[in-house]
């Protein structure tokens, strides 16, 4: 079967889904619904191409080619569509790709991985990562006016931790004050403010010795939709943050697996390939993907590996 792809003719199979044909003949096509060999339904439109003879969009994880074709994937007007549909899902995924604190370093210390790793109790390994750094002179501590712990109620003693695990000696420090403004070349999501329940919710639920919030995304590395919406040009998002859904109120499904359902675009992946799992809430805007208790035992950790953000994701650490 002959069509042609941005003015190029290419012969394909016509068995496939057009999004596989043209990954088979080298153009990349994004998407966050689809994966190969699994059960999906379009819903993301991340990969939106365009039928040049009807003017049409088409998703092309759920078209397939027709003889004659000529299909359009890298105009303007396809990536500018491309870019809407995934500023629309990061306008309902509420998460930090990175702490806030890790990307205003200038020193470059991920000040969050420290953090965590002091608040688990293996000090080697955050003195490992910090290979030799301080903050003894960084006197405008721009890690703690970051951090969104100030946002609750006080900042976490950040520079004050990393000095201590240099010295061992460390004494909690004043209130640090509140959270800047960030930004890198990489996409970072925001959270968005936290409401007034989640506060009093954060101040019972982090109360371990740093009080740390640990926002940034367990997910982050292998997360699609930050790599797409980086790829994409994304800085911030023109629509914000929509979500109502409850900051990190993660639930543990089974062995490694934890879900977050702040960071799920409700792709419905998992609930499409497991057997008596995941699952549907309500429809429309309000739609949630859910799992009830009685299911999780149905799970196992491998369907983490079709999620396309960090909602689903695998921890030995919990």
């Amino acid at each position: 079967m002959k069509i042609s792809v941005n003015n190029q003719p290419f012969e394909v199979s016509g068995r496939k889904p057009l999004i596989e044909e043209l990954r088979a003949a080298g153009i990349e096509v994004p998407s966050l619904c689809y994966a190969g060999g699994h059960v999906h339904h379009a819903s993301c439109m991340v990969c939106m191409v365009k039928d040049v003879r009807t003017g049409q969009m088409l998703p092309s994880c759920s078209t397939m080619p027709r003889e004659g074709m000529e299909i359009d994937t890298d105009s303007a007007e396809v990536k500018e569509l491309r870019r809407m549909s995934l500023e629309l899902l990061l306008s309902d995924h509420r998460a930090d790709c990175e702490a806030p604190c890790t990307l205003v370093c200038p020193k470059g210390i991920d000040a969050a991985q420290v953090i965590w790793y002091y608040d688990n109790g293996m000090k080697a390994q955050a003195k490992a990562l910090l290979q030799g750094r301080d903050c003894s002179d960084c006197a405008k501590t721009p890690c703690m006016k970051a951090c969104r712990r100030g946002t609750v109620d006080r900042s976490v003693d950040i520079s004050g931790i990393i000095n201590s695990l240099a010295a061992d000696d460390y004494i909690p420090a004043a209130d640090a004050g509140s959270m800047a403004d960030t930004g890198k070349e990489t996409f970072n999501s925001r959270i968005g403010r936290f409401t007034d329940k989640e506060k009093e919710q954060m101040k019972l639920q982090y109360a371990q010795t740093s009080r740390c919030l640990h926002c940034a995304c367990n997910g982050r590395d292998k997360c699609r939709l930050r790599r797409f919406s980086t790829e994409a040009g994304i800085k911030a998002t023109r629509y914000g943050v929509s979500s109502e859904l409850p900051f990190k109120q993660e639930t543990h499904i089974t062995g490694h697996l934890w879900f977050d359902p702040a960071k799920c675009i409700r792709c419905g992946l998992c609930v499409y390939n497991t057997a008596d799992g995941f699952t549907f809430r309500y429809r429309g805007y309000r739609m949630q993907v859910i799992i009830p208790d009685e299911s999780r035992n149905n799970v196992t950790e491998e369907i983490a590996g079709l999620c396309p953000t960090g909602a689903l994701y695998i921890s030995k650490d919990k």
